[in-house]
């Protein structure tokens, strides 16, 4: 199984943009969605901890990603603890996120040099993550911060590097916004990876979305 430092992961964070996000209790579905998001250019994915069983899958997706999407950087979030953090490190995680800052998260991660991006909403805990040797914090809920908070939080600090989650549509103008502001990567969950597009299989159109927006989010930048 290949391998990314958390230099690589941030490097591709930034490069490509977009980092995907969505959760499903079945596997063969997940991998499908995986393997879309990976036909339209994606090359990172966080499958977010949010139902029994959710290591279980992982691990299948860990695999899979191996042989058939060698350059997937599969990550997970939802994470809230750093017993969780742990179990999914030693199945493959290649990055961890957190809906909020927890110092036993970064403990775990940094320990094992695996980028962690916390879940942020002021200066005070930006600073305090980046002190902790945080590379790309995630602003959340990003719908009630909104892009004039990355903007006003890299006046102070131009090297903060966020990752806002939470009211991002595919949207150019809504994307437009984000990196307008200063955002590095945004993360996008069921505005693109909609109920609609599992339901019905619908994996070429969810390919040519993630298309779509990778490229709208290279010409803004």
């Amino acid at each position: 199984m290949k391998t990314f430092s958390r230099i690589e992961v941030a490097l591709t964070m930034e490069k490509t943009g977009l980092v995907p996000l969505f959760y499903h209790p079945d596997a063969e579905v997940a991998k499908k969605v995986i393997k879309a998001c990976y036909d339209g250019g994606a090359r990172l994915l966080e499958f977010t901890h949010r139902g029994l069983f959710a290591q279980e899958v992982f691990a299948e997706l860990s695999k899979y990603c191996s042989k058939e999407c060698p350059e997937m950087i599969l990550g997970v979030g939802s994470i809230t603890d750093a017993g969780t953090a742990s179990n999914y490190l030693n199945i493959g995680a290649q990055f961890i996120v957190t809906p909020v800052f927890r110092e036993d998260i970064a403990i775990v991660c940094n320990r094992k040099k695996v980028l962690w991006s916390p879940g942020c909403g002021s200066l005070t805990e930006i600073a305090k993550a980046e002190e902790m040797g945080c590379e790309i914090v995630k602003l959340f809920p990003g719908e009630i911060y909104g892009p004039n908070f990355i903007k006003a939080a890299k006046a102070p600090q131009p090297w903060t590097k966020i990752m806002p989650t939470g009211g991002v549509d595919t949207t150019e103008e809504s994307l437009k916004s984000w990196f307008d502001a200063g955002a590095t990567c945004v993360g996008i969950g069921s505005k693109l990876i909609s109920n609609d597009i599992i339901a019905n299989s619908k994996y070429e159109t969810l390919t040519q979305k993630v298309k779509e927006v990778i490229e709208i989010i290279q010409k803004i930048k």
